[in-house]
C-alpha cells in the first residue's frame, strides 16, 4: 500500500477508535449513540483533525478538545456563552454569585453556563475534600473567564456545619475586594439551577430597593436543639456529619433573637460588608460555630436587627 494511502487509512481507523470509545464511555451503551449531539459530533472533529497535524487531544471536561491557546475560544463559541451585556439594564446592575460545589463537574458546567454574564463577577468555593481530578477541571474551566475564580481560601465542607457557612463568608469576603461595581450577591449550590434569565433577575432584584432578600421566621419547635445545644463537626476519612452533644450553649451575643431560614440569599454589597466588619456579625460567627446549619439562622438573623434591615 502506497505511503500517503496508508497514512490515510490508519487516521481513518483511529478516528473510528476514538469515535467508539468516546461514545462508550460519554453515553453508555448502545442507547448512547442516538444521543450523540452536533457538540460532540465538533469535539471528534477536532480530536481527528489533531491527529492529522500530529497533536495530541487533550482531556478536559470529559470532552476531548485540542490543547491550544484558541481552547478556552473554542469552548466559549460551542458552548454558546453570552460575551456582552445584552441590556444596558443589566450591564449597569452587576451581580455578584458564590457557588459552593464539591462534585460533579458537568452539572456544575452547567450551572455556570446558564447564569453566566461578562459584566458580572463569579467566586467558586471547591471543597478543600474534592478530587484533585474536579479541583483541576473546575480551574482550568474558569482560567477561561476573567471574571470568574476559586475562592482564595478553601474549606474542607460538612453538611450542617460551620464550615458550610465559612465558604460562603470566604467567597463573600473575596468578592467584596473584587473592583466589579456588583449591587446584589447570590450564593448557590452545585445543583441549583436558574428558573429567570439574569434580566428578570436584576429586575426582581431592583424592586427590594437594597434590601435583602433573608425569608425566616422565629425557631420551629423541630429546630430549637439545633442552637440550644453544643455541636461538633466530624471531618472524617470516608464520613464526615455534625454530632450533637449534650452541652448547652451560652444565650446568643448582643441580646440578638435567632430566626431560622433559607441558607440561600440575596444580599446588598453594603449588608455584605456589614457582615464581614460588623462586631455584631462577627460574635454571632464565632458564637454560631458550635451550631448546626449556621447558615441557615445566621444571614436572616443579622437581617433582622432593625438598624440593618
Amino acid at each position: 500500500m502506497p505511503s500517503p494511502m496508508r497514512s490515510l487509512f490508519i487516521i481513518s481507523v483511529s478516528c473510528v477508535i476514538v469515535f467508539i470509545v468516546f461514545c462508550v464511555f460519554n453515553f453508555g451503551g448502545e442507547q448512547g449513540f442516538q444521543r450523540l449531539n452536533n457538540s460532540d459530533t465538533w469535539v471528534l472533529t477536532q480530536v481527528c483533525t489533531s491527529l492529522i497535524k500530529d497533536k495530541t487531544p487533550l482531556l478536559w471536561r470529559n470532552k476531548l478538545m485540542m490543547y491550544e491557546k484558541s481552547s478556552c475560544e473554542a469552548y466559549l463559541t460551542q458552548s454558546h456563552y453570552i460575551t456582552a451585556p445584552l441590556s444596558k439594564e443589566e450591564a449597569e446592575f452587576r451581580l455578584a454569585y458564590i457557588m459552593v460545589i464539591h462534585h460533579n463537574f458537568d452539572t456544575f458546567a452547567r450551572l455556570f453556563r446558564a447564569i453566566y454574564m461578562p459584566q458580572n463577577v463569579y467566586c467558586v468555593h471547591v471543597d478543600e475534600k474534592a478530587t484533585v481530578e474536579f479541583k483541576d477541571s473546575v480551574e482550568q474551566l474558569l482560567s477561561c473567564f476573567p471574571n470568574a475564580f476559586l475562592a482564595s481560601k478553601m474549606e474542607p465542607v460538612v453538611y450542617g456545619g460551620i464550615s458550610r457557612l465559612q465558604a460562603d463568608l470566604n467567597c463573600m469576603k473575596d468578592l467584596a475586594a473584587s473592583e466589579v461595581p456588583w449591587k446584589y450577591a447570590l450564593n448557590t449550590c452545585g445543583q441549583d439551577f436558574p428558573l429567570k434569565t439574569n434580566r428578570e433577575i436584576v429586575q426582581y432584584l431592583k424592586g427590594f430597593k437594597g434590601k435583602n432578600i433573608t425569608p425566616g421566621v422565629l425557631p420551629p419547635a423541630h429546630a430549637v436543639g439545633r442552637t440550644k445545644y453544643v455541636h461538633r463537626e466530624h471531618l472524617g476519612k470516608e464520613l464526615s456529619y455534625v454530632i450533637r452533644t449534650t452541652a448547652l450553649k451560652p444565650p446568643p451575643p448582643h441580646n440578638l433573637t435567632i430566626y431560622f431560614g433559607s441558607a440561600y440569599v440575596a444580599l446588598s454589597r453594603e449588608f455584605t460588608n456589614f457582615v464581614l466588619h460588623d462586631p455584631r456579625a462577627l460574635d454571632l460567627l464565632q458564637w454560631s460555630k458550635d451550631t448546626f446549619s449556621p447558615d441557615e439562622h445566621f444571614w436572616v438573623t443579622l437581617n433582622r436587627i432593625p438598624v440593618v434591615s
